[in-house]
């Protein structure tokens, strides 16, 4: 896929809230997950450990009200995309988180994201 192809295929599943088949399907072995400083998890390396923050924010939810994600910009090989998320959390209550993803795509797969918000 090349990287207009990627930023549709993510911006489909997540706005279907199939975030773990987007990470299942659309990213590389190494990809590097970069949060806002001073987060947990503010540097993510690798698959594995990827898809074990994703997992352990989803488990951390108690509730989700709504997702909007909008339609990629995409510029050679990046993407980004506005995310809008109505979120219960186990332990916080109800949050509305609104954020830029950037995404960079390599031989067919996301290989780094960022998340400003």
């Amino acid at each position: 896929m090349n990287t207009q192809e990627v930023a549709n295929r993510l911006v489909e599943l997540c706005r279907k809230g199939q975030n773990m088949q987007a990470v299942q399907e659309l990213y590389g072995k190494n990809i590097v997950s970069k949060e806002i400083s001073g987060s947990p998890n503010e540097l993510t390396h690798g698959f594995d450990a990827v898809t074990k923050k994703v997992e352990s924010f989803l488990a951390s939810i108690e509730a989700f009200h709504g997702v909007e994600v909008s339609d990629p910009n995409v510029a050679e090989n990046h993407f980004s995309c506005a995310m809008k998320m109505d979120l219960t959390f186990k332990e916080q209550g109800r949050v509305t988180m609104n954020e830029i993803n950037v995404y960079k795509v390599e031989d067919g797969k996301i290989v780094e994201e960022q998340f400003f918000y």
